[in-house]
């Protein structure tokens, strides 16, 4: 099995434990970015993956290289150009006070790509899975049309199309809104995840009755939007909806449900009581539902429950990319969540 994904990584400056940017005296630094983190994830789980990107040719790029493939994801496609790696920086936020991100990346690497610089057709020989976010057409006008590109020639090829909807308001200044260039792009997907901003910011699908802020939000809040979408979009074969209450920021509640287009599916639900770092959870989600449709094959209900443990797993790890092995995840999955030391 081969996976492809496409996006931005990103240099990651955290303050360290839980101070202010005003406090702090020097950044922890690491390497994130949704596509590359579901990468990461595959790659921990034994999967063939190839990570596509654009880095500029300098030692921050060699870093970031050096990274990725230390974690055994495919490196031959990166592009090398441009002038500068684009930086988030973040600040975690503890009990009522959320946590805070503010992005660097204009003018990166990949905000200046250009339809025709990848060759998709060479990429996709082999591949079963593309991946892509919302957060690559929302960079730049150049990254939308590439993401539309790769998108078309995967499904000519048969491969099967994911999209993690991921609205990021801080980074649609191109010019057009995110509802005006989204649904383009899903027309051609076959899995979709999100949760009820996301549906409604990029494809206009409002869920009736969710309060976002409630403590608790009922699982089946959901099948309308997630019907909506099906009808909407034929190609669209799964809608995958996480499910976070936030009763604050070091304690979540986390599950998700499941939408094919007949039957309705909820996983467990996991209370995240003492949460390490939140960054990636999405993404790990999304890494573990890919597993699992690859490897359970006809059985949404696994595969939704081990995208969630997988998930529920990564809150306990610092930084963007989910360590963790199929044996952990499965383990979690089957209830064993003691947390026991293993000898």
């Amino acid at each position: 099995m081969k996976v492809v994904t496409f996006g931005e990584i990103m240099l990651r400056l955290a303050t360290p434990g839980y101070q202010r940017f005003s406090q702090a005296k020097n950044y922890e630094a690491g390497f994130g970015g949704g596509e590359a983190n579901v990468a990461v994830s595959l790659a921990n789980f034994g999967i063939n993956t190839e990570f596509v990107s654009r880095l500029p040719e300098n030692d921050i790029g060699e870093a970031c290289l050096m990274e990725l493939k230390k974690y055994g994801v495919g490196i031959n496609h990166i592009l090398r150009g441009g002038t500068r790696l684009g930086i988030y920086f973040l600040e975690k936020g503890a009990v009522s006070r959320g946590s805070n991100v503010i992005y660097d990346r204009a003018n990166s690497s990949i905000s200046e790509i250009k339809p025709g610089m990848i060759d998709w057709d060479n990429i996709f020989v082999n591949a079963d899975w593309f991946h892509w976010t919302g957060i690559t057409p929302a960079t730049s006008e150049g990254a939308a049309e590439v993401c539309k590109e790769a998108i078309k020639i995967a499904e000519k090829k048969g491969v099967t199309v994911s999209c993690d909807l991921n609205f990021r308001s801080k980074l649609w200044k191109w010019g057009k809104k995110a509802v005006e260039v989204m649904p383009e792009l899903v027309e051609s997907c076959n899995i979709l995840l999100g949760n009820e901003e996301d549906a409604e910011m990029t494809l206009g699908i409002k869920p009736d009755g969710v309060n976002i802020n409630a403590a608790h939000i009922e699982s089946e809040a959901y099948l309308s939007v997630s019907k909506n979408i099906i009808e909407q979009y034929p190609r669209v074969k799964k809608v995958i909806t996480t499910l976070r209450s936030s009763i604050n920021a070091n304690h979540n509640t986390w599950s998700g449900v499941l939408y094919n287009g007949k039957d309705f599916f909820k996983a467990p639900e996991y209370n995240i009581s003492h949460i390490v770092d939140r960054i990636g959870g999405g993404d790990s989600f999304m890494a573990g539902l890919i597993y699992g449709l690859l490897n359970f094959k006809n059985d949404d209900q696994k595969a939704l429950n081990f995208a969630v443990a997988a998930s529920c797993l990564k809150h306990t790890i610092e930084g963007d990319f989910n360590l963790v092995s199929v044996r952990e995840v499965e383990k979690l999955m089957y209830g064993d969540s003691s947390g026991r030391v293993m000898r």
